[in-house]
């Protein structure tokens, strides 16, 4: 599924319209704003060092693009990438499994 079509059900709910259920939606929806969040936590740290795209990328042994995928939510990284992340950005990184209804 692509973005366009969570566009889609999304503008549909927006209107009142009922959108169908999938279980294959939901699961994709997730990994989606999970690679979102993560990446908004790589951009809001970065840019509180100062550091540009190119400067984290070389201070974790990757590529720019590769930094601008993740910032973009555009792919969802790797815990052993994200101990990477952590370290580069002077950062702790900490993965925390929440109960169904304790969520924030």
């Amino acid at each position: 599924m692509n973005h366009a079509e969570w566009k889609t059900r999304r503008h549909r709910k927006l209107l009142g319209e009922v959108a169908e259920d999938n279980p294959e939606y939901d699961r994709l929806y997730e990994e989606a704003e999970l690679a979102h969040d993560l990446g908004q936590m790589v951009y809001d740290r970065r840019t509180a060092l100062g550091l540009s795209q190119t400067e984290l990328a070389e201070r974790c042994g990757m590529k720019q693009p590769q930094i601008s995928r993740i910032e973009g939510g555009g792919t969802v990284p790797t815990i052993p990438l994200l101990r990477r992340l952590a370290r580069a950005l002077d950062a702790d990184l900490s993965i925390n499994l929440t109960p169904h209804g304790n969520a924030a």
